[in-house]
């Protein structure tokens, strides 16, 4: 996995958000069993940008915690891109989040990136079948990863 990750903030980004990021991005690949090489582009941004990029490209404007775009499409015997796609995360919505929910930044960043990764991966929430399976895969990756609900 090549992870690019770039901090576009004010604000320095911690080695051990880095390895958040990391850890749940390389789990969720391995929970997957996505064997393929990848990149994957994490972009750590303000609110401000974050709702602008949300109103650019799904006519919502309003500041979100994370946005995934994927690059993969998963039809029939396709072969996989290596590109698997970008995530961008709200720096100041995750502080935000970690304190509502009551948990460490590292842990939302995690939580996020894990979130954003089964998206990349092809999962979505729309119907609530899909969100149970979804949230169960992520907290099965947060676990595996270290992460537990604190």
């Amino acid at each position: 996995m090549n992870l690019l990750i770039d901090n576009r903030t004010d604000e320095p980004l911690t080695a051990e958000l880095e390895d958040a990021i990391r850890r749940a991005a390389a789990e969720a690949l391995r929970y997957e069993e996505f064997d393929e090489d990848c990149e994957i582009s994490v972009s750590i941004v303000d609110n401000e940008e974050i709702r602008e990029i949300n109103r650019q490209f799904r006519s919502i404007d309003r500041a979100t915690d994370v946005l995934s775009f994927p690059m993969l499409t998963f039809a029939e015997g396709e072969e996989a891109e290596v590109v698997l796609g970008d995530i961008i995360i709200s720096l100041e919505r995750a502080k935000e989040q970690a304190e509502e929910y009551g948990h460490s930044l590292k842990r939302e960043i995690a939580f996020l990136t894990a979130h954003s990764m089964l998206h990349l991966l092809g999962y979505d929430h729309m119907e609530p079948e899909e969100e149970a399976e979804m949230f169960r895969r992520q907290k099965e990756i947060l676990l595996q990863a270290g992460f537990p609900r604190e």
